[in-house]
């Protein structure tokens, strides 16, 4: 159970931080947001991603296969990376609206 919260506020905090960053360089408040689904795919999955592209009926098999045998815990922890994502989204918004200049 310890392992689970650790990892919940891990996957909170990386992908807040890295969305963060991304908002700060590129000016893209939901860029992060809206790669995260690629993101946790590749994560997620064991196969290459230039499979997806030479064998797309066996990859996506394999995805859904993957992604069928995921835990609850496994999509909890999935789930607090994207939420980090989106409260980095909000957090730069209400940032720039106070008149923070980022880059």
């Amino acid at each position: 159970m310890i392992q689970l919260v650790v990892s919940i506020m891990l996957y909170f905090v990386i992908f807040f931080g890295i969305a963060f960053i991304l908002n700060m360089l590129l000016r893209r408040t939901w860029l992060m947001s809206i790669l995260y689904p690629i993101v946790a795919i590749m994560i997620i999955d064991g196969i290459s991603t230039f499979d997806y592209f030479t064998n797309t009926a066996e990859s996506f098999k394999l995805l859904g296969d993957t992604l069928a045998a995921l835990k609850i815990a496994d999509y909890v922890i999935m789930g607090a990376g994207f939420l980090g994502t989106i409260v980095s989204g909000f957090t730069i918004r209400i940032l720039r609206r106070s008149g923070y200049q980022m880059f």
